[in-house]
């Protein structure tokens, strides 16, 4: 079983797919789209979005793999494109064909290709033929663009052009992110094709996974919000799939680190659920990576992004995103999380294996 971390623009960027990866549980790391449109791009583009690549295309902390994720209409150029950049020693290309917003639709980009299967088609196909055979070439789709009714034809089009990988997010373009999600389309498709499937969509707790898991057959999947909301859902997953069962304690758990070491050691303690105490120094940390990462004038934003959905999952999110949302300097947001950490302090032993992460 693999847990993939999903390639979310404007949030999943290499400051945040290494805090999260060194949680534990991702096996794979997909980078926010580079969006082609008509012109072999400079290597500098390629290494602002992935700068793992400088790493042999893995994190900085856990070392996990990384795909480079490309966006666009043209296949000849797309293939160039992915061809320049598996030279620079991308472990592995993945072609956006779900993304739903306008703005990329109106410029031939993501989800709207799905309208025609042969698109896709052509474009996986001149990619894979580009791409040295060992790098493979893979691809993120949703069931259609107006309604689902081409999932399988868009399905088959990626298998017959030679895609090693097909990740589906269970609902089309139309459907945005409402739920449901309509996993048993994904049942479908990967009894249609021959390759690995990477179910998507609405898996935002361990409950939401069993249920998936139960109804699409798939052994893989790929995690988006369900990570930015549950830090620690991919430890959650594993601990499951061994047997393990997850648990809250009174004192809303041990480290994540110290679950995962009784996890590996196969000692019959419940996995512990991440805790709030436990995921306050990463804000902090997150936070001073980030500010040296950004523009003076975003300042915070990423932070409070992150605090948004973890307000789904930790209700002292909700109160920290309140005292910081109209910060705007360093030093106040700073005093925010410090004070924040003070609220909820974290025993010694869990602040010793947190320092790993």
């Amino acid at each position: 079983m693999r847990i993939l971390l999903a390639p979310m623009e404007g949030v999943v960027d290499a400051v945040m797919r290494d805090l999260l990866c060194a949680i534990g549980g991702i096996d794979i790391c997909v980078t926010e789209f580079i969006r082609i449109n008509d012109q072999l791009l400079p290597d500098k583009v390629f290494y602002k979005r992935c700068p793992e690549l400088h790493n042999n295309s893995l994190t900085k902390s856990s070392k996990t793999p990384v795909r480079v994720q490309l966006l666009g209409g043209k296949p000849q150029v797309i293939a160039e494109n992915a061809a320049s950049v598996a030279n620079l020693g991308a472990s592995a290309i993945d072609l956006n064909f779900g993304c739903p917003a306008k703005t990329v639709n109106n410029s031939d980009g993501g989800a709207c290709l799905l309208k025609e299967p042969r698109r896709v088609h052509d474009i996986i196909a001149a990619t894979r033929a580009a791409v040295p055979k060992h790098i493979p070439v893979t691809a993120k789709i949703r069931l259609g663009f107006d309604d689902r009714s081409l999932y399988l034809e868009n399905a088959l089009a990626a298998y017959e052009a030679g895609a090693n990988e097909l990740t589906v997010h269970a609902r089309s373009k139309a459907d945005g992110y409402k739920p449901p999600a309509y996993w048993e389309y994904i049942a479908d498709i990967t009894q249609a094709i021959p390759i690995t499937v990477n179910a998507n969509g609405d898996i935002w707790n361990l409950d939401d996974f069993r249920r998936c898991h139960e109804v699409t057959g798939c052994t893989d999947f790929m995690l988006g919000r369900g990570l930015l909301s549950c830090p620690d859902l991919a430890l959650q997953i594993k601990a499951w799939h061994r047997g393990e069962q997850a648990r809250h304690s009174a004192h809303k758990a041990e480290s994540c680190e110290a679950a995962r070491l009784d996890i590996t050691s196969y000692k019959t303690v419940p996995y512990q659920v991440m805790t709030w105490a436990q995921l306050s120094p990463l804000l902090l940390k997150f936070f001073n990576i980030s500010v040296e990462a950004y523009p003076a004038k975003h300042m915070g934003n990423r932070l409070k992004q992150w605090l948004f959905y973890l307000s789904r999952q930790y209700p002292e999110a909700v109160t920290l995103f309140e005292g910081v949302k109209r910060l705007k300097d360093q030093d106040a947001i700073t005093q925010a999380l410090v004070a924040n950490m003070q609220r909820s302090p974290a025993r010694s032993e869990e602040r010793a294996l947190l320092s790993a992460v």
